[in-house]
């Protein structure tokens, strides 16, 4: 069994025993933690919650909720909801917290608790750490019976989160019904499966081809949207003649789009399509992490605006955006973030403006995809021993490479041009990751192998 705490929640495989899956004891053990903690930050007594619809949603939520209420807090339950729902309806209902019952893209036996702030996005590493510090210590008191929590029901949220992609200045519901797109969408039988057509059909799109929408957690394929699983969207997509492909993850914020012919558009360029769009109306900077694709850097520069790099994971991408005040943001795995909406990835954002975009464009998408720059990332790893000094290990990689330009924000990454080579250490294994773009699939991989073969005589001059 695993469990694995983080600084953004707990996520777990369903059963096993205490510590070494996610069990009762564990959900409740977080979850009241984080009901403390959120009480005592802000003396904000609710909390808002939501789920995907996997298997064991529904006994994690029921869970969650009575916990919440044994110490006293209010819970507003949006039901089977969304990452991005919960995002914003925690600031909507003025609530101190929220906490989504996903395990994002893993399988089925899997769920997780992530944990919001007041402003509906993730806990920083700082706030993360405070709850797990709680969750260890176990210094719980629990309400009376006068003082418990009370549970309410909201399944407003789907139609509110609909209103506010629709008011956005850029989604243009007339350009999309113009264009009168036939589409095909796999939701892998989770709540995008109740979001997504609601959605299209808001935008105008009356010709839904629907794969795997029906909410009972019983994923058809591996439910993260990567090319090998989205096989027979792109069958689906040839076969009625549609102009496009939308898939989702079973929390829906992560899109991908497959292109009319079969071929997948790259989770890679859903941020770059969709900022080159929003660059185009409202100039301004971008940000994605270091791991993902140079594309977002050239179209960036290209309209004369700033592009920076942040650590790897969500909230390291919105605290840069922040900072540099981006326009457009998010992360090469099909999650895009746009603050005119909110700081968090966002499929039903990320849908309607690359719909506009692509019925203002006049092009098929595959055109659209063809006038981006085309890189390739190579995705590899090396397995040391528990022992190795990994830090150290990169440490020497860098020095050999000190004349390139470099970071070492995440792990290190190191440019050549316009190539880079990004190495991070795992957070739980004695593995580190390798990724690697060019501008073929050639070039990534030799890039990639040559990093390897690096770390191999660096190894080999230590022992």
């Amino acid at each position: 069994m695993t469990l694995i705490k983080s600084i953004s929640g707990i996520r777990g495989i369903i059963g096993g025993t205490p510590g070494n899956g996610l069990t009762p004891v564990d959900i409740l053990k977080f979850t009241a933690a984080f009901g403390k903690w959120t009480a005592q930050r802000s003396g904000n007594k609710k909390i808002v919650i939501g789920r995907d619809a996997r298997i064991s949603g529904e006994m994690v939520r029921n869970l969650i909720a009575g916990t919440l209420q044994s110490i006293g807090i209010d819970v507003i339950d949006l039901g089977l909801s969304t990452t991005p729902t919960v995002e914003i309806a925690v600031p909507d209902e003025h609530a101190g917290g929220g906490i989504i019952i996903t395990a994002s893209h893993n399988p089925k036996q899997w769920n997780a608790l992530k944990l919001l702030n007041e402003k509906g996005e993730f806990i920083s590493e700082a706030d993360g750490k405070e709850v797990l510090d709680l969750a260890e210590q176990l210094d719980m008191e629990f309400a009376d019976v006068n003082q418990l929590g009370k549970v309410i029901l909201d399944d407003s949220y789907l139609q509110k989160h609909i209103d506010k992609v629709l008011a956005l200045p850029l989604v243009d519901v007339e350009a999309i019904r113009n264009a009168r797109f036939r589409v095909a969408i796999d939701c892998v039988n989770s709540s995008g499966g109740i979001f997504v057509p609601a959605l299209l059909k808001a935008l105008g799109v009356e010709t839904v081809f629907e794969l795997y929408c029906t909410p009972d957690g019983h994923f058809p394929h591996n439910p993260e949207p990567l090319p090998e699983n989205l096989v027979a969207l792109a069958q689906e997509v040839i076969t009625k003649k549609a102009h496009l492909g939308i898939a989702v993850d079973p929390d829906v914020d992560r899109l991908c789009f497959v292109c009319e012919d079969g071929s997948m558009f790259g989770e890679e360029y859903t941020l770059v399509a969709v900022a080159d769009y929003v660059l185009k109306n409202t100039p301004g900077n971008t940000v994605s992490n270091l791991s993902s694709t140079r594309a977002l850097r050239d179209v960036t520069e290209a309209s004369g605006s700033e592009y920076n790099a942040a650590a790897v994971g969500e909230v390291n991408v919105v605290n840069k955006m922040k900072e540099t005040n981006a326009v457009i943001g998010g992360e090469g795995n099909g999650g895009v973030i746009y603050p005119e909406s909110h700081y968090g990835r966002d499929a039903l954002v990320g849908i309607a403006l690359f719909l506009t975009h692509l019925a203002k464009s006049g092009k098929s998408i595959s055109a659209l995809k063809s006038s981006y720059p085309a890189y390739f990332i190579s995705k590899n790893k090396i397995t040391l021993t528990p022992e190795m000094d990994i830090d150290g290990l990169l440490k020497k990689v860098e020095e050999k490479y000190q004349n390139q330009p470099y970071s070492t924000i995440d792990g290190l990454k190191i440019e050549f041009d316009k190539q880079w080579v990004h190495l991070r250490r795992s957070n739980t294994e004695p593995i580190i990751r390798i990724y690697s773009e060019g501008d073929s699939e050639t070039v990534a991989n030799n890039l990639a192998n040559k990093i390897i073969a690096d770390i191999k005589e660096i190894l080999q001059l230590e022992g």
